[in-house]
């Protein structure tokens, strides 16, 4: 009965804890529920870039590559490369579709936040900003690579899937069961928490010295965004190809 009253009253604390928020917020309400309107916002400002800058790219395909489809084709093969490096070259070819989405809307995200001034556009309550520096959306982007290595696992190897938390000793089951809720969390606040520093970084230059230390921060806080999407990507077709692989 106490380990029972225990867990209700550890539930109760993640709760609460969940309802805490830091500054003002937007927000839309459709019927019984509270939209984060913000992120909403900037993600399909993100979004409708990617598109227009496929569709504009795209919409005259030559033999011969040059301009925009020649830089297409550059962050194609990147890509391409990146998961083949990850998953191997047998298996690669289905996940490039999935690890190049989530590349170029991290990247997009995060340079958005260092290019756009979000702050410009004014909200009844709160303001804009990169949809990286809100952890709900580091949280589902984490989340969708955890349901795709389990998915990428599951196709592969079927029920047998499971039989890696019992290797090599079942005595490591709970280590190896932790370890798959480490990874999205890993994923998800490392990107969260090295976005928002970036921002807070500059945002407090800017506002002490407003005209010559902040240009190389900001410069330096593309390079770190850019870094990221990357680091992300990599993880997530790493997580791929090893869910793919033997048992380690």
């Amino acid at each position: 009965m106490l380990n029972i009253v225990g867990i209700f009253s550890t539930f109760n604390f993640f709760y609460e804890i969940s309802n805490v928020e830091v500054g003002q917020h937007f927000y839309w309400q459709l019927g019984n529920f509270q939209v984060h309107a913000q992120v909403l916002i900037t993600s399909w400002i993100v979004v409708t870039i990617l598109l227009g800058l496929a569709v504009i790219a795209t919409r005259d395909l030559k033999a011969i590559p040059a301009g925009g489809q020649n830089f297409v084709e550059y962050v194609l093969e990147f890509i391409r490369d990146l998961t083949r490096t990850q998953i191997g070259e047998e298996e690669y070819r289905p996940w490039v579709p999935f690890v190049g989405t989530m590349f170029l809307m991290i990247f997009v995200s995060n340079w958005s936040g260092a290019l756009f001034p979000w702050r410009v556009l004014e909200l009844p309550n709160g303001e804009l900003a990169a949809p990286t520096n809100d952890i709900n959306t580091t949280v589902a982007l984490a989340l969708l690579t955890s349901v795709a290595y389990f998915y990428a696992g599951l196709h592969k190897k079927g029920l047998s899937y499971f039989g890696k938390y019992i290797q090599p000793t079942p005595v490591l089951l709970p280590i190896n069961i932790l370890e798959d809720f480490t990874k999205p969390l890993s994923l998800s606040f490392r990107l969260f928490g090295n976005i928002l520093a970036d921002e807070l970084v500059v945002a407090v230059l800017i506002s002490l010295v407003p005209l010559v230390i902040p240009i190389p921060m900001m410069f330096l806080g593309l390079f770190t965004s850019a870094i990221q999407a990357l680091i992300f990507a990599t993880l997530a077709a790493a997580y791929i190809g090893e869910s793919m692989e033997g048992h380690h």
